[in-house]
């Protein structure tokens, strides 16, 4: 194939399988209709009837806009209102000590964009769990960077310090900064999270490592469902682990109106930086600007302007946690019908807590959905298994889904 791309471009190509199997999903449903199709691939909360959940406070936000709100250019760094607001929504009760300031990202992505290009550099290896996200994967080597993953969970269910502890000593060996993305609250795809112990145990590691001063540790902990996480002030007590570390750590929180507001197509998030030093926070916003100059240059002034009207009304926050307490108690419902049957089928599944979805443990994958697909079942193949998202199956459409898996499994020669 003739090529005209630079060198570090060519052969790069988008394809997402979880965008694919929706797409066959919904294809199929207009075909056969809706109520004949589980489509367990949508990373958004639909309700019971299959539509998209907009939060009703969110909505009357956005249509109260007027038109300088929506499409006049915001600044770089974003709104300050809203700047304010992220830190507060995103902490609650349990904003760490420290120097803590924001800039505006299209969404959490741009925050992992930023860290990976501002505080990596090229060739070094950028530190994630093995359970995760798979955009993670080309968001670290588009910036020429490379992955490097550590085993989340041990064989008990829980977060894996010994394994985490090895990578990050071994990789500061060769490069003076270690960039990690760690979304250890209702994970992307489990559904585990990480206690304040745990999150307490990866920040000891940290201070050990880069104790003499010499090197230095970027912690990126993605909350992208921390409001489907658990109760709101409960889930947030982990953010108080990061108060109070050494100049040389900085904590950059991955914060996304995605899911909290649901707000997923308006892009909108921010990356909060908390640091024990004031130039670090400094220097953390004039970099992040400039590169957002370089790249997006500004953001949705829509969506920052929509979460300012709502967050400076008191009313209005209630009854965005209400709306959220509701969603993320449905949520829970659908994933206990999927795990008591799940349990009974002799399915096995990696420790879910909260959070959007829970995975299969499998091998070949392809061939365990393949197989479902023919039965309407829609799921996503990982490397290491199947996810299904709770988020978006009905209960109704839950019941049965274990059994249809495990006759999957068996159908594939798969095995657990």
């Amino acid at each position: 194939m003739f090529s005209v791309a630079a060198p570090h471009a060519k052969g790069k190509c988008a394809e997402d399988n979880i965008f694919a199997a929706n797409n066959r999903a919904i294809a199929l449903a207009e075909k056969i209709g809706n109520d004949q199709v589980v489509n367990g691939t949508v990373g958004s909360i639909l309700d019971e009837d299959g539509n998209l959940v907009v939060l009703d406070v969110v909505k009357e936000a956005l249509t109260k806009l007027s038109p300088k709100e929506i499409c006049a250019y915001a600044p770089i760094q974003g709104y300050r209102k809203f700047l304010d607001d992220c830190i507060d929504q995103c902490f609650g009760e349990s904003r760490p000590e420290g120097y803590i300031d924001a800039c505006s990202t299209p969404g959490g992505t741009g925050v992992l964009h930023h860290v990976v290009h501002n505080y990596s550099e090229p060739g070094d290896e950028v530190l994630i769990t093995d359970w995760h996200w798979g955009a993670y994967d080309s968001l670290i080597d588009d910036n020429n960077r490379r992955v490097r993953s550590f085993s989340f969970l041990t064989e008990e269910g829980h977060f894996n310090a010994p394994a985490f502890k090895e990578a990050v000593e071994d990789i500061l060996k060769n490069q003076d900064n270690i960039v990690i993305i760690l979304n250890g609250i209702a994970n992307n795809p489990t559904g585990y999270c990480m206690s304040v112990a745990e999150w307490q145990k990866a920040v000891d590691i940290l201070k050990d490592a880069v104790a003499d001063g010499r090197k230095n540790a970027i912690l990126v902990p993605d909350v992208a469902y921390l409001d489907y996480s658990g109760e709101k002030q409960e889930c947030r007590k982990f953010f108080k682990v990061f108060g109070g570390l050494p100049k040389n750590i900085l904590v950059v929180c991955a914060y996304t109106l995605s899911k909290g507001f649901t707000m997923y197509g308006q892009r909108m998030g921010a990356m909060i930086g908390i640091s024990s030093d004031k130039d670090v926070i400094k220097e953390f916003v004039d970099i992040n600007q400039y590169s957002s100059r370089a790249t997006w240059s500004n953001c949705n002034s829509a969506a920052q302007n929509a979460m300012i009207h709502i967050c400076e009304d008191p009313d209005k926050i209630r009854q965005l946690d209400e709306e959220r307490a509701r969603y993320f108690k449905l949520i829970q419902e659908r994933a206990s019908i999927f795990m008591k049957e799940a349990r009974e089928e002799g399915v096995k599944f990696v420790p879910y807590i909260s959070g959007f979805f829970i995975t299969i443990p499998v091998t070949n994958s392809q061939a365990v959905c393949d197989d479902l697909e023919k039965q309407h079942v829609f799921l996503v193949p990982l490397k290491k298994g199947i996810r299904l998202a709770v988020c978006s199956v009905s209960r109704e459409k839950m019941k049965g889904l274990a059994h249809k898996l495990a006759l999957a499994i068996k159908a594939a020669g798969a095995r657990q």
